[in-house]
């Protein structure tokens, strides 16, 4: 092979390694959340045991104060993640706090992105293998997928995405899955609009009520 035949190669190869070079030096597009959970936790380290919420804005929002006032509770929600930033950042969200109890509400956002029930599901999967890797003894609840007035028209591909996440849950006594679906309905068949603020994405006080009694029973 001459000269003139090898040179294109090599500067092709040249710029893959450069391209890779560059895309693995960017920042995590979460690093200023996670920077104040790390200055939070020196300020204040949470003790070993506590119960973890985890996922997107959905978790983000909810003041874990105002609804379990008689438990330790963790926010570590992060506005737009999607499931597969909870699963790459694991180590840094969950691991570090041993909680005896993990809530995920992850997947909304995968959904509406484009991704296919079957992803979000494996996922979740992934998830629950690295967690119990590390975590053997630690309790995941699943929060399914909610069906909201902003993305009704995705509503079937939640579902399928909750019903493969359920079904997988069944065959674990440390997962548990959460049904939210009908009781987010009303008479109409449609997302209740009195959960919802005025976005029909993001959950109200009374959204958040619904949810916290129907996962206060499983972090007992």
């Amino acid at each position: 092979m001459t000269h003139r035949v090898l040179r294109p190669i090599i500067w092709a190869a040249l710029a893959l390694c450069c391209a890779t070079d560059a895309l693995a030096q960017q920042p995590d597009p979460w690093e200023r959340q996670l920077t104040a959970f790390d200055a939070a936790d020196k300020a204040t380290p949470p003790a070993a045991g506590e119960v973890l919420f985890v996922g997107s804005s959905s978790i983000e929002g909810w003041d874990l104060s105002r609804y379990f006032p008689d438990l330790k509770t963790i926010n570590r929600g992060i506005s737009g993640s999607e499931l597969d930033d909870t699963v790459r950042l694991a180590d840094r969200l969950v691991v570090p706090y041993s909680p005896r109890v993990v809530v995920v509400y992850a997947g909304d956002n995968d959904i509406a992105a484009g991704e296919a029930p079957e992803q979000v599901a494996t996922e979740f999967e992934q998830l629950v293998g690295h967690l119990h890797s590390k975590l053997p003894q630690t309790r995941i609840v699943f929060i399914g997928l909610k069906p909201s007035i902003l993305r009704w028209e995705q509503v079937e591909r939640m579902r399928a995405a909750n019903a493969l996440i359920r079904d997988y849950s069944a065959h674990d006594n440390l997962v548990a899955y959460i049904d939210v679906d009908h009781a987010m309905l009303g008479t109409d068949e449609k997302p209740r609009p009195d959960l919802f603020v005025t976005d029909g994405l993001h959950l109200n006080s009374d959204g958040y009520q619904l949810w916290s009694s129907m996962v206060r029973p499983l972090l007992k």
